[in-house]
């Protein structure tokens, strides 16, 4: 049977434990368009779009009891990082980089054609970002 989808792609829900760091990292730094709020139960989502992607920027009124586990893409299972493919991608990652934050994987060349580079965000989830020649 499969899947039938009816969007070209997915939305992603992050939880953070600084709406205003969040959002200086993924509007300000990344240039995601900030598309609305929307309160929710105990938080407000901040919706803003990558694409046809969907961001929702949660910061719960209460912490919750546990937090992602370190280590990036081995630390522990589960959703570790997402990719983003972008064309420009030294002028993004050097905008993190004089923005403060960790430049996990610097921009490499990941396979012939292929460069990648990943930074993490104020909460230590990992992004990165994908350029084709």
């Amino acid at each position: 049977m499969g899947v039938k989808l009816t969007k070209d792609s997915i939305d992603l829900g992050i939880i953070v434990s600084d709406s205003a760091k969040a959002l200086a990292f993924y509007r300000d730094t990344l240039g995601f368009e900030h598309v609305g709020d929307m309160p929710m139960p105990g938080s407000v989502m901040h919706r803003l779009m990558c694409g046809t992607t969907l961001i929702k920027v949660i910061k719960p009124e209460k912490d919750p009891p546990a937090k992602s586990a370190p280590g990036g893409i081995q630390g522990s299972t589960g959703y570790r990082y997402f990719t983003i493919s972008i064309s420009n991608i030294a002028e993004v990652v050097a905008a993190c980089d004089a923005g403060g934050y960790k430049v996990v994987v610097p921009v490499r060349e990941f396979r012939p054609g292929i460069t990648i580079a990943i930074v993490e965000d104020p909460d230590g989830n990992w992004v990165e970002f994908l350029q084709a020649s």
